[in-house]
């Protein structure tokens, strides 16, 4: 029996690559109409706050800081006391994560963990979470209903004592 030689030859069709090629020139000439029109980039969830003049309805300045067993200690810093102890190996993966973004940041400009972040309900109903040293803000909103109640907790939780 005799077989025909193996090919590795694909075609493809050639409206599929004018298709891909329209789509590359339109996204660059789109970008570079943006860039030469100096279009303002959207503006930011504080810059708009600001703007409104929306009010926090509450804050809470929190310290997050690491135990040697792996739980996260949550400090609330006006009053010393703990809000919030995460053992390893709770469902609280959310908050572990959005912290270690804003430690690493933290590290590679020097800061230590001891400087707090603001955590804030707004007016607007947003809630967010700022680095009192860095100014980095994140919109917990943005991250689903269940993910922003584990921060919303926060602000009413009571502490407990050292």
């Amino acid at each position: 029996m005799t077989t025909a030689p193996h090919s590795h030859h694909v075609d493809v069709p050639k409206g599929a690559l004018i298709m891909a090629g329209f789509l590359v020139v339109s996204s660059i000439a789109i970008t570079s109409a943006a860039r030469i029109m100096q279009l303002p980039p959207a503006a930011s969830p504080v810059l708009m706050r600001a703007e409104q003049k929306v009010a926090p309805i509450a804050s809470r300045q929190l310290r997050f800081s690491d135990r040697a067993d792996g739980a996260v200690v949550i400090e609330d810093v006006t009053t010393g006391g703990t809000a919030l102890l995460l053992e390893p190996g709770t469902n609280s993966g959310f908050i572990r994560g959005v912290m270690r973004g804003l430690a690493r940041e933290r590290r590679m400009q020097g800061i230590t963990s001891t400087p707090p972040f603001d955590l804030t309900l707004w007016k607007d109903g947003e809630l967010s979470l700022t680095d009192t040293v860095t100014g980095r803000s994140i919109e917990l909103n943005s991250f689903g209903s269940t993910n922003r109640a584990t921060f919303l907790d926060l602000l009413t939780r009571p502490e407990t004592a050292r």
